[in-house]
């Protein structure tokens, strides 16, 4: 291989690479008066995701239960006709329930913190429209005061 071609070839290779790395960063030439580079989430998409989670937990809860109880009774039943087979399940069931706990736990978490975010948001406007309210009167009494 001549060493221009060996050039070439890492030139194009560092071609790539630049093209790889500009996906990772938000384009300055987008231009528009609506274009921001931040990320923007509605109650409207915290609810799905919030009701997604809340679903998964249901659905989840439900049927991982049948799974489990019937990989246990087979497990047992494998296990008492002297099938070494009874024991791998008996260990792929408690491995399925670990699994299913932490999965739960993470839906749990995910529903709860939304509620909580939401309860908090609804606390927080609440604040703000009593501090507002009462600026208002304020003002008016300075304005009453002016004699206006």
């Amino acid at each position: 291989m001549a060493w221009e071609e060996w050039e070439q070839l890492k030139a194009k290779a560092a071609d790539r690479h630049s093209a790889r790395m500009r996906l990772n960063q938000y384009p300055a030439d987008q231009g528009g008066a609506g274009t921001r580079g931040d990320l923007v989430v509605g109650h409207k998409d915290l609810e799905a995701v919030g009701k997604a989670a809340h679903d998964l937990f249901d659905h989840l809860t439900a049927y991982s239960g049948h799974v489990r109880v019937a990989s246990e009774a087979a497990a047992g039943g494998l296990t008492s006709e002297g099938f070494a087979l009874g024991g791998a399940l008996e260990h792929v069931t408690q491995r399925w329930s670990e699994q299913t706990r932490t999965l739960l736990d993470a839906c749990a978490h995910i529903s709860n913190h939304l509620r909580f975010t939401k309860n908090q948001h609804a606390a927080d406007d609440s604040y703000i429209a009593g501090a507002v309210s009462s600026i208002a009167a304020l003002d008016k009494g300075f304005d009453d005061r002016k004699g206006h």
